[in-house]
C-alpha cells in the first residue's frame, strides 16, 4: 500500500510479484482490488485471459454493484489508446501471458507492457515465467523492467515464497519439474510430500474420480491437452475427446469463462484457456500425444496440438525458418501448458496419458502400484485455500 500512495506521475512505480503455483498471486492481487478501490485508488483487475476476470466478478457480486465490477476488471488489450497515468493504480495478475500485439487480429498497439506502464501510476505485474504456454506470451521479469525504467518508472521486485497448498507443496512443485524435464531439481521421489497424485489407467475411471470429488464443493474438474478439436462448440451434440470407450466434450460454449464454477461443468473437459489463473482441490489431466515418453525422455510434438489451437498459431512458420529455435519454443509451451495443468489442485492431481509407454514412466517415478492407479499422499490431509473466506474477511 506505500507504494500505491507514493506513486504519482512524476513518481511512477512498477511493482515485480514473482509467485510459482499455489503461492497465492490471484487472492492478493483480487485482495489488494478490494482494498485500493475501498480507498479511492482508481484501480482494475488485468489480464490477458479472461477465464480469471469471469470467475473473480462472480465472486465478487455480493461486494458491489453490475456496474461496478465489470469496471473493476479488464483486459491486458484495452490499454493501446489510453492517456498517460488515467489510473492510479493497475493489477496485472498472469503477466506472463501479456502479448505485444493487441486486438482479435494482433493489429492494435505497440507492446501490452509499455502500455499498462504507461496508462498508471503504479502497476504491479503478479507473474510466473514457467506459465508462458502459447507462441505469443512475452512476459518477462526483464522484459516488464526494461519497459518500466523506460518509461521512468522505479523498478521494485518482491517474491511470494509462502504456499496456500498443501503441505510439502514446494517439493510437489519441485517433482513437477523434474518429472517433466523442464529443470534438473533433489526432487525424483514424492516421499514425504503431503499430496495426493494418481496415475489412472482408465479414462473413463479418471473422470468418475473427478465427479465424485466434486460432490463436496463444486471445485474439481478435468482437464486436457489441447489435442482434439473443439467441435462440439458449433454442434453441442459432438463429441470431442474419444480414447477408446471414453467419450466427453470440451467445455460448453455457454457456460463462457467462468466455465470452472459453472456447477454443472463437471462433466465437461477444460483446457489450459479455461484454467490458467484459477485453482481447485483435485485436478484430472489427460495428457495428450503431443507429450510421449521414449526410452526415459520425454518428447513433446507440436504438430499433435489441435489445428483449433491458438497458442501455437504460427508454429509452421518458425519451423521453416528456424527449426531448432521453433522446436525449443514449442518444447517450453507444452511442458509448461502440462506443469501448470498439473498444479491446478490443490489438494491433488490425477493424471491419464494416451501413451502406454508415458504411463509407465509416471508410475515409475512414484513407483507404488495399485490395480489402477498409483499413489502417494492422502487426499484428506490437504490444506484448501477458500477464496471466498479471503474476500469475505476484506
Amino acid at each position: 500500500m506505500k507504494l500505491a500512495k507514493e506513486s504519482s506521475e512524476k513518481n511512477k512505480n512498477v511493482l515485480i510479484v514473482e509467485g510459482g503455483p499455489g503461492t497465492g498471486k490471484s487472492v492478493v492481487a483480487i485482495n489488494l482490488l478490494t482494498e485500493l478501490t475501498r480507498r479511492g485508488n482508481v484501480t482494475q483487475y488485468v489480464t490477458k485471459n479472461s477465464a480469471p476476470r469471469e470467475v473473480y466478478q462472480v465472486k465478487l457480486s455480493g461486494k458491489f454493484t453490475k456496474t461496478r465490477i465489470a469496471n473493476l476488471f479488464s483486459s491486458s488489450g484495452s490499454f493501446y489508446n489510453l492517456e498517460s497515468n488515467t489510473f492510479d493504480s493497475l493489477i496485472v495478475d498472469e503477466a506472463h501471458r501479456l502479448n505485444a500485439k493487441s486486438g482479435l487480429f494482433s493489429h492494435l498497439g505497440e507492446n501490452q507492457i509499455k502500455e499498462l506502464i504507461n496508462s498508471s501510476k503504479f502497476c504491479i505485474f503478479f507473474i510466473d515465467e514457467d506459465q508462458r504456454v502459447t507462441l505469443k506470451d512475452i512476459g518477462k521479469k526483464s522484459e516488464i523492467a526494461w519497459w518500466a525504467k523506460t518509461l521512468g518508472a522505479k523498478v521494485t521486485s518482491l517474491e511470494l515464497a509462502s504456499q496456500f497448498r498443501c503441505n510439502g507443496s514446494n517439493g510437489y512443485l519441485a517433482w513437477i519439474d523434474n518429472l517433466l524435464q523442464i529443470r534438473e531439481t533433489a526432487n525424483e521421489s514424492l516421499e514425504d510430500i503431503n499430496y495426493d497424485f494418481q496415475v489412472i489407467n482408465d479414462p473413463v475411471v479418471l473422470h468418475k474420480k473427478i465427479i465424485d470429488l466434486n460432490r463436496e464443493n463444486n471445485k474439481s474438474r478435468l482437464l486436457a491437452g489441447y489435442c482434439w478439436r473443439w467441435i462440439s462448440k458449433n454442434n453441442p451434440e459432438a463429441k470431442d475427446i474419444i480414447i477408446g470407450d471414453y467419450k466427453a466434450t470440451w467445455n460448453l460454449n455457454s457456460h463462457g469463462q467462468a466455465w470452472i464454477i459453472h456447477p454443472d461443468s463437471v462433466s465437461e473437459v477444460g483446457c489450459i484457456h479455461t484454467s490458467q489463473g484459477l485453482e481447485l482441490d483435485y485436478v484430472g489431466v489427460i495428457i495428450g500425444p503431443d507429450m510421449i515418453v521414449r526410452n526415459g525422455k520425454i518428447i513433446t510434438d507440436v504438430t499433435k496440438r489441435a489445428t483449433s489451437d491458438q497458442s501455437v498459431k504460427g508454429m509452421k512458420n518458425r519451423l521453416k525458418e528456424n527449426p531448432e529455435e521453433a522446436k525449443d519454443i514449442a518444447d517450453m509451451i507444452i511442458k509448461n501448458t502440462y506443469r501448470t495443468l498439473m498444479t491446478r489442485g490443490m489438494k491433488g492431481c490425477y493424471i491419464y496419458s494416451v501413451d502406454p509407454e508415458t504411463q509407465d514412466y509416471f508410475k515409475k517415478h512414484l513407483g507404488n502400484q495399485t490395480s489402477n492407479s498409483t499413489v502417494y499422499g492422502n487426499a484428506s490431509s490437504g490444506v484448501s485455500l477458500n477464496i471466498d473466506k479471503v474476500i469475505d474477511e476484506k
